[in-house]
């Protein structure tokens, strides 16, 4: 308990500094600043593992499931994997949003700091039913696998699917049913007051469609992780590790969506191979190694064929013209 406590005061440390000192003053995020601080939560992940390591090797964090302080550190690193790469297809929604609603960019880490606060309740919630769940009955392991496969092919066959248009979605018209919603902005504030009362800013709509389409990702990536682990403790730690640097990873990839636009299929194997995992348990055993080492390199193809097919599209493109 000692160690679930530190770390979420930890966490709330974390958010504290960048809200009340690094970004205290809204301002326009540039893509060195971006790279800058995706690079600083990466390392602080990578640096976390070594704490896995080493609380693993104490009795300071139940073990439920046994696992050496090797093992456990990998399955850290794997889920972390795991969850900032099935968080790129938030970013493509994320983006989507603010320019739906016109939030201006100085404005956007505002309205994505005050999501990752609901993100961090929503997703502990899940994680903390999903576990259950496969601790309680082990046919939900199976349960998670198939959905995992199915979404898997659902993404591969819906390409052309209709793109998602927020302000025609359920969540903005029950909320327009709820409290009035105005289509100015004033700074940063969520509400502002109107003849008829208080009134949402486009700022808040965004904030609670972000949180409605995070927590139906989630759908996707608790389930995903838990093919990693049923270990809570990892399991929350490295999903919330993902959340935290995804804000800097959407302002770092936010004038470059197009170029990653292919990385689809590197998500829609890895959700796969979960799935299979999750699937195959009883028959195949995987080592964490090659879990990881399946993600990692995955990722890896994905992001260099996104951008040579990018760079291929555009050199077509100036030939055209």
């Amino acid at each position: 308990m000692v160690v679930w406590i530190s770390f979420i005061v930890l966490i709330f440390i974390f958010l504290a500094l960048d809200l009340g000192v690094f970004n205290k003053t809204p301002h326009i995020i540039s893509t060195k600043e971006a790279s800058k601080w995706t690079a600083i939560w990466f390392s602080l992940s990578m640096l976390f593992s070594g704490v896995i390591y080493w609380l693993y090797s104490t009795d300071f964090v139940a073990n439920p499931d046994k696992l050496k302080p090797g093992v456990a550190t990998m399955k850290f690193i794997t889920g972390y994997l795991i969850e900032l790469s099935l968080s790129i297809d938030n970013i493509f929604v994320i983006a989507l949003i603010f320019a739906s609603f016109k939030i201006s960019k100085k404005y956007q880490h505002r309205v994505l700091f005050w999501g990752i606060l609901g993100a961090i309740i929503f997703r502990g919630l899940m994680i903390f039913f999903g576990v259950l769940l496969i601790h309680k009955f082990s046919w939900a392991t199976y349960l998670f696998g198939g959905f995992l496969l199915f979404t898997a092919i659902k993404m591969l066959f819906t390409k052309d699917e209709e793109e998602f248009n927020p302000k025609k979605s359920l969540v903005y018209r029950l909320l327009g049913k709820i409290v009035p919603i105005s289509t100015e902005t004033h700074k940063e504030h969520f509400f502002i007051k109107t003849e008829k009362g208080n009134a949402a800013t486009p700022l808040f709509v965004a904030l609670i469609v972000i949180e409605v389409m995070d927590v139906v990702f989630a759908v996707d990536s608790v389930p995903a992780i838990l093919a990693i682990t049923s270990d809570p403790f990892i399991v929350f730690s490295s999903n919330i590790f993902a959340i935290l640097g995804l804000r800097s990873l959407y302002f770092f990839l936010a004038n470059m969506l197009e170029k990653f636009s292919h990385l689809e299929y590197s998500l829609i194997a890895i959700l796969s191979f979960v799935g299979l995992k999750m699937l195959l348990h009883d028959f195949i055993e995987v080592p964490e190694w090659a879990s990881l080492s399946f993600i990692a390199l995955t990722l890896i193809i994905g992001v260099v064929v996104s951008l040579k097919i990018s760079k291929n599209e555009k050199g077509s493109e100036e030939v055209e013209l």
